[in-house]
């Protein structure tokens, strides 16, 4: 009996990995978010699976619905949204099955800041303006930020921010953001990424609190950053004519030339 930990993606079931959706068809037991979750994703269950929404659950109920398929020897599908390395609450969940000496697996799911960005059509990683994404959140009623884990000191970095959970404190963001980015600096704001309503809405620093609506008040990513303009950004050195690399040795002489021809 295993307890597979599975990333359920950002909302469209087509996102799903073919790893998670076989791991599901298999699973006796699944244990679902259904507030992030789509319920086609449930289909992937087997006809008589027993499908439990985990919503209304403390992390005792849950834990005991586990334990209850262990006994019984049934493997359990623990579907989260987006991917479960950030923001799951399944290092809590890891911790209580370790310490029943119940198994677990964890499969990758695409993560929320992935289909925002694919949703934007950009690269959020561009030669000259950012090199780096940092992930964040700012603090509310579920957790605290640690010292130090500011968007003022995030910000100094010039790197591109993916803030999560964090749309209801949208002025707070614009604030500590603003004077290292300035007023011009790109803001998107994806509502949903991924799902039949996605929206996305474009504007600055400057202007983003009066282009995002008073509907827009949770499951909404916020990403700040020069290259979300897409523009004024250098070429890689990936595909220039001129770089001397493994696959494109530019001389006889290159290094990688006799790499290239099978010589030791």
């Amino acid at each position: 009996m295993t307890v597979h930990f599975i990333g359920a993606g950002p909302g469209a079931p087509d996102l799903l990995t073919l790893r998670g959706r076989d791991l599901i068809a298999s699973c006796q037991l699944c244990l679902y978010a259904g507030s992030l979750v789509p319920e086609a994703i449930l289909s992937h269950c087997p006809p008589d699976a027993r499908i439990v929404n985990t919503a209304p659950m403390d992390l005792d109920a849950i834990i005991a619905e586990i334990q209850t398929a262990h006994d019984a020897g049934f493997d359990v599908a623990r579907l989260h949204s987006g991917d479960l390395s950030v923001w799951s609450a399944m290092g809590e969940q890891l911790r209580r099955l370790r310490g029943l000496g119940i198994p677990v697996s964890v499969t990758p799911g695409v993560p929320s800041f992935a289909a925002a960005a694919a949703a934007l059509e950009t690269e959020l990683t561009l030669p000259g303006l950012a090199q780096s994404v940092i992930l964040t959140r700012t603090p509310g009623r579920a957790s605290t930020m640690p010292e130090g884990e500011t968007l003022v000191n995030f910000a100094a970095t010039g790197a591109t921010l993916a803030i999560h959970l964090s749309i209801s404190n949208l002025a707070a963001v614009v604030a500590d953001l603003t004077p290292a980015y300035g007023g011009q600096c790109p803001v998107a704001v994806v509502y949903r990424a991924s799902w039949p309503d996605q929206q996305i809405i474009r504007a600055t620093l400057e202007t983003i609190e009066g282009a995002v609506g008073a509907d827009i008040t949770r499951t909404a990513l916020i990403l700040v950053g020069p290259a979300l303009a897409g523009e004024g950004f250098e070429d890689s050195c990936l595909y220039a004519r001129t770089y001397d690399r493994r696959y494109r040795p530019q001389t006889a002489d290159s290094p990688w030339a006799s790499w290239q021809h099978g010589d030791d």
